[in-house]
């Protein structure tokens, strides 16, 4: 059976899912968490609960090409102190796909990236000097990394919209662009690989769109080399303001729509 037609795609929705893909791949080497916009796109085209589904392997192409492009910059201590607590959040995630219908995940999710993005602007606004990333090794910084991974797990899970969540920790933990990037690279990849499982059990991840997933791949890479040639073009400052901007831009969308 022909993967458009099941959907009931039109060519004008396929070439909206063509460019989310494209988007997936500039949002994982530039701008992360200006996937939401993609999120968004993929549920306004598809049935909700199977967009999540389709978009799943998209988003892991897009890590893949990150890992390749900055896996030199990831910070592993981060990392090792995230996965537990993610990967409670992965499995609350689930369970709450089993009873919530749409309407109660796109609020709940909107509600978290809100809150999120408004705690980051907060701390940014009083803080004084950034924090170092090597301090996530404090009982400070272990709280916060639990705090945050089991919001980015579940997120992820839900509505594979983790990456603003995590956008906003690695922000308030003080890394620079190259740094953030990388972690949150390896991050994702291993997260979102993890969740296929999940998924599949799920029925989010099948035959049909996985043919799907086949050909909106390879629009992410050119977005990927697209990101990778604009985040040398962007300083700090305005790095850190369009992962915050796109953060509450997808907040929005989920909790209005």
């Amino acid at each position: 059976m022909n993967t458009m037609t099941l959907w009931h795609i039109s060519g004008w929705g396929f070439a909206a899912l063509a460019f989310a893909a494209l988007l997936v791949g500039f949002s994982k080497t530039a701008v992360s968490g200006a996937n939401t916009v993609s999120l968004a796109i993929f549920a306004a085209i598809l049935p909700a609960r199977a967009s999540t589904g389709v978009l799943l392997p998209v988003l892991i192409a897009g890590d893949v090409l990150a890992v390749l492009t900055y896996r030199r910059h990831a910070h592993w201590p981060t990392l090792w102190r995230l996965f537990p607590a993610v990967a409670a959040g992965v499995v609350a995630g689930t369970l709450f796909l089993v009873w919530a219908d749409d309407g109660v995940v796109r609020a709940s999710i909107g509600a978290i990236l809100l809150l999120m993005a408004g705690v980051t602007l907060w701390r940014r606004r009083t803080a004084g000097i950034p924090e170092d990333p090597d301090q996530v090794g404090t009982r400070a910084g272990r709280a916060k990394a639990r705090s945050y991974g089991v919001l980015g797990g579940f997120t992820t899970m839900v509505a594979n919209a983790g990456g603003p969540v995590m956008s906003m920790y690695l922000l308030s933990a003080g890394f620079r662009k190259l740094g953030f990037l990388g972690t949150s690279a390896f991050f994702f990849l291993i997260v979102n690989v993890s969740k296929v499982p999940f998924s599949a059990g799920l029925g989010l991840i099948d035959g049909h769109s996985l043919l799907l997933d086949a050909a909106l791949v390879v629009f992410v890479v050119p977005g990927a080399f697209l990101g990778k040639w604009a985040v040398h073009r962007i300083n700090q400052r305005l790095f850190e303001q369009l992962v915050i901007a796109a953060t509450i831009v997808g907040g929005l969308q989920l909790l209005l729509r």
